[in-house]
């Protein structure tokens, strides 16, 4: 267990559920000594039917920002005073920041870290590329204004319920003109093929559901993300690679998204690289470490 931070320690929470498994504590307390900043960074896990009253408690208690994940993100931007533009474009907000005597800010950094992780990390530059984002939730809401400003060629947003993927196409259809990007909206049954990036930003990962659509959607060689990591995103991951596509989770979008958000809380922006490739080795090393418990036969 974690000491109690002190008192004029900055405080700040992921906040969502599920929580447990979040890793941005370690995210962002590397994120601060890299930067020789004070930080207490803590897991906070909101009922479904109390965001409002969770966020408002952390806030009474020192709570000076948050990180929101699942299923809150449309929750946080309604909840916000001042809203970034990237917000407001999404619809959504991964971030808010408690600035008194103003309240809320909300802003929305999962995109700036999807195209960060897609063009640095993965080295696919997406600038006339051909792309299909699967899902209309509040993770895909957050990524469409930041994909289409990379400039592909097309982006195809599926949706198993088309109206939902409707609104958040129809909150950008003007973004997309001014960057002359052609923007779809189908089902997942009908959702095209041979695209050159297909990004999975639905829940059916952390649901442990299959992939939504078929192997055609992707060309040769083609980038597969899954906005998910670890053993969430795994049965996305066997799917690209079984299709010849280049899988890739979402844990460096999680860390770039982080960098981001970082700057917004401390107006500092750190290094994500080095957070990334500890993160890496640490997520590695608890897998090995539960693969050789699982084969151990040892008898008891």
């Amino acid at each position: 267990m974690k000491p109690m931070p002190d008192k004029d320690t900055p405080r700040y929470a992921v906040l969502g559920n599920p929580v447990a498994h979040s890793r941005s504590p370690f995210i962002h307390e590397a994120f601060a000594r890299q930067c020789g900043l004070p930080i207490s960074y803590e897991r906070v896990l909101s009922p479904l039917d109390a965001f409002e009253a969770t966020l408002q408690a952390f806030a009474a208690a020192g709570g000076r920002g948050v990180n929101i994940t699942v299923p809150f993100k449309f929750q946080a931007l309604a909840m916000a005073s001042r809203r970034t533009p990237r917000a407001v474009l999404a619809g959504a907000a991964n971030v808010l920041k408690l600035d008194e005597p103003d309240g809320w800010l909300a802003d929305n950094t999962d995109g700036v870290g999807l195209v960060r992780d897609i063009e640095a990390g993965a080295g696919v530059a997406l600038a006339g590329r051909r792309v299909l984002l699967l899902g209309a939730g509040g993770a895909a809401a957050g990524a469409l204004g930041p994909l289409i400003a990379a400039r592909p060629a097309e982006i195809v947003l599926a949706n198993r319920t088309r109206p939902n993927a409707e609104a958040i196409a129809a909150a950008h259809a003007a973004w997309a003109d001014r960057h002359r990007v052609t923007l779809a909206v189908r089902g997942f049954d009908d959702a095209g093929e041979a695209f050159d990036v297909v990004v999975n930003a639905t829940s059916s990962s952390l649901a442990g559901a299959g992939v939504p659509v078929g192997a055609r959607v992707l060309a040769r060689g083609a980038l597969a993300l899954d906005m998910m990591y670890g053993a969430a995103a795994a049965t996305f991951l066997r799917w690209a690679e079984a299709a010849g596509a280049r899988a890739r989770d979402g844990l460096g979008m999680l860390v770039e998204q982080a960098a981001e958000a970082f700057f917004v809380f401390r107006g500092v922006m750190p290094h994500s690289r080095p957070v990334l490739a500890t993160l890496q080795a640490q997520i590695e090393a608890e897998a090995a470490v539960a693969g050789a418990a699982a084969t151990d036969i040892t008898p008891k």
